[in-house]
């Protein structure tokens, strides 16, 4: 059951961040913003392993760097530069539809996860869930762009973060997930900074703009919240249930991130999306009680 709450957190945590990053992007590039969110986490994840008397220093540090780049650096970087081209519903929906069955594929490939059953069918349940839930939410294309080269960035960005997640598991089986989430967002969000320049171009007006109200509420969330607390439970939870369990806050988090545009940002809501929010549930409970389910019929 703590295990269950600490999910429960995270999700709704990471659906909670979804707001203020949307605000806060509108003063930082977004690129740009995600790169001082992981550079200002790095040392508030070394100050509480300071504090607990964690040893920094690990061995594998060659695995270390390539999750960091896969799971930070690769993800935010396809991913933000997805979304600026294609419509924001169609990107979510693509992101948070393939993460799941990535997970499950490239953990079948590593050995650390099995296609059952129960997992496909709870993917395609989630998937149907999630069209509905942003059925009326897919946008435009932004600036006349085509958007299915946004939409292959934001596949690509999938891809990479849930490589990343899976060759993390055995890191967080040999260190603390405190101090591989350190490491992840120092060498994460250092590589992010040459992308956003590269990409969004430099201007020292961005920094400026990080002294905007905006910015520093947007950046006080991600940093405590969606990185702190939430980014330490999903690497703890990897190493405890596998990439594909803990990835289910991809069916979790929109729900609740729909709910706050609706109750702050007065978005529309109706019978699909409240049968969508129905549906995704129902795929994430099929995923979380499967380890129950088994232990249930081998003990009868």
């Amino acid at each position: 059951m703590r295990r269950i709450a600490a999910f429960a957190l995270m999700a709704l945590i990471w659906g909670l961040t979804w707001l203020p990053m949307k605000v806060a992007s509108e003063v930082v590039p977004p690129i740009f913003l995600a790169a001082m969110r992981f550079l200002l986490a790095a040392p508030c994840f070394l100050l509480v392993a300071q504090i607990q008397g964690l040893p920094v220093r690990s061995g594998g540090f060659s695995r270390i760097v390539a999750a960091s780049l896969l799971i930070t650096t690769g993800c935010y970087g396809f991913l933000f530069w997805g979304v600026a081209r294609a419509p924001s519903g169609l990107s979510a929906i693509v992101n948070l539809s393939l993460m799941p069955i990535f997970l499950v594929i490239i953990g079948a490939l590593y050995g650390q996860e099995r296609i059952t059953l129960r997992r496909v069918a709870a993917i395609g349940f989630g998937i149907v869930g999630l069209a509905l839930l942003f059925s009326g939410r897919t946008g435009s294309a932004q600036d006349g762009a085509t958007p299915v080269f946004g939409l292959i960035a934001v596949a690509i960005g999938t891809v990479s973060y849930a490589w990343g997640s899976v060759i993390s598991r055995p890191l967080t089986l040999a260190m603390p997930p405190l101090i591989l989430a350190f490491w992840q967002s120092l060498i994460g969000g250092v590589a992010l900074v040459p992308v956003s320049f590269a990409i969004e171009g430099y201007d020292p007006a961005y920094f400026a703009a990080l002294s905007d109200p905006r910015a520093l509420s947007g950046l006080g969330i991600l940093v405590l919240g969606g990185s702190l607390v939430a980014f330490w439970i999903y690497l703890g939870l990897v190493r405890d249930w596998g990439a594909f369990r803990a990835g289910l806050y991809s069916f979790i988090s929109p729900i609740i991130a729909v709910a706050a545009g609706v109750a702050y940002a007065h978005e529309p809501f109706g019978w699909a999306e409240g049968l969508g929010m129905g549906i995704m549930l129902a795929a994430t409970a099929l995923s979380l009680l499967e380890k129950r389910a088994v232990s249930a019929a081998r003990s009868g």
